[in-house]
């Protein structure tokens, strides 16, 4: 993936990103008895928390997978692996397991860790187009070629209106 264009950008500030986890949150209730969160870091970490906290899941497991530098996606790497404790306890195919990110973007990430766990439930916060029919629940699809600034990306700064002239 490129770098962004300047004029598809999504910034989410963390009051966005919390209520949208939450409507996350509200989509999986209900749809079974989870056996544990696995969250790919490092984006999936702070979703994962919220999930947890609403859903009463207790048991945390991380999947370590490096695929973007600030601004580029690139070669996928596998940092650190689920347990494979975890993964005998779901039968050797993540059946219970609610694998969680921040966003699924081409589908490479979500594609890796569904070789390792083909029955679990993948859930983002965000979805585009490529990666979406890898995913079983999102909150918010983006175009492609938006790239989302997450809260934990940024400071506090001036943003530009999105119209042209406004200032003028």
């Amino acid at each position: 993936m490129a770098s962004p264009n300047p004029e598809k950008i999504f910034p989410v500030s963390w009051d966005q990103f919390h209520r949208d986890a939450r409507a996350l949150s509200w989509r999986l209730a209900g749809q079974g008895e989870w056996k544990g969160i696995v969250c790919i870091t490092r984006g999936g970490l702070v979703p994962a928390a919220i999930l947890s906290r609403e859903l009463g899941i207790r048991i945390i497991e991380t999947v370590c997978i490096a695929s973007y530098d600030y601004q580029q996606q690139g070669d996928l790497a596998v940092l650190k692996h689920i347990s494979p404790r975890l993964i005998e306890e779901t039968g050797g195919d993540g059946s219970g397991l609610l694998v969680v990110d921040d966003l699924v973007d081409t589908g490479k990430t979500a594609r890796e860790v569904r070789s390792q766990l083909p029955k679990c439930h993948l859930a983002t916060v965000y979805a585009k187009p490529m990666g979406r029919p890898l995913v079983d629940t999102f909150v918010t699809e983006v175009s492609q070629d938006t790239w989302i600034y997450f809260p934990w990306d940024m400071g506090l700064s001036f943003q530009p209106p999105i119209g042209q002239g406004v200032l003028g």
